[in-house]
């Protein structure tokens, strides 16, 4: 059983920077952030293949990265120049099978999710 365990959100300021982390346990070969702001659907951040290769959201593509520690099991959401609009409950959603550029875009697509880390950014 895969186990996600996501942490390192908080409160920043405007321009400010967090870094979120995300614990896979068990084989995945895609790790994927998701968010959900008050009100909103949950959309997708940013996703990182086994073999290396990223995908982000046009939201985030300049500020964001995403990258692994394979020893540690370990995915990273390194968030730059906040802003207010990217305030959310941020999830970590990992997957064991293939998909495709456009497939991991979608959230029915993974089948093991976190329980969700608040990220606000104050204006």
């Amino acid at each position: 059983q895969v186990q996600v365990v996501e942490g390192g959100g908080g409160l920043v300021p405007t321009g400010g920077s967090l870094r979120l982390s995300c614990v896979v346990s068990g084989y995945t070969s895609i790790v994927s952030w998701f968010r959900q702001a008050p009100g909103k659907e949950r959309t997708f951040v940013a996703t990182i293949k086994s073999t290396g290769i990223t995908h982000y959201a046009d939201s985030v593509n300049d500020r964001f990265t995403i990258s692994r520690d394979n020893a540690k099991n370990t995915v990273f959401l390194q968030m730059n120049n906040l802003k207010p609009e990217d305030t959310a409950v941020y999830y970590c959603a990992a997957e064991s099978g293939l998909l495709g550029g456009h497939e991991v875009r979608r959230e029915y697509e993974y089948k093991y999710w976190g329980q969700g880390t608040q990220v606000t950014v104050s204006s």
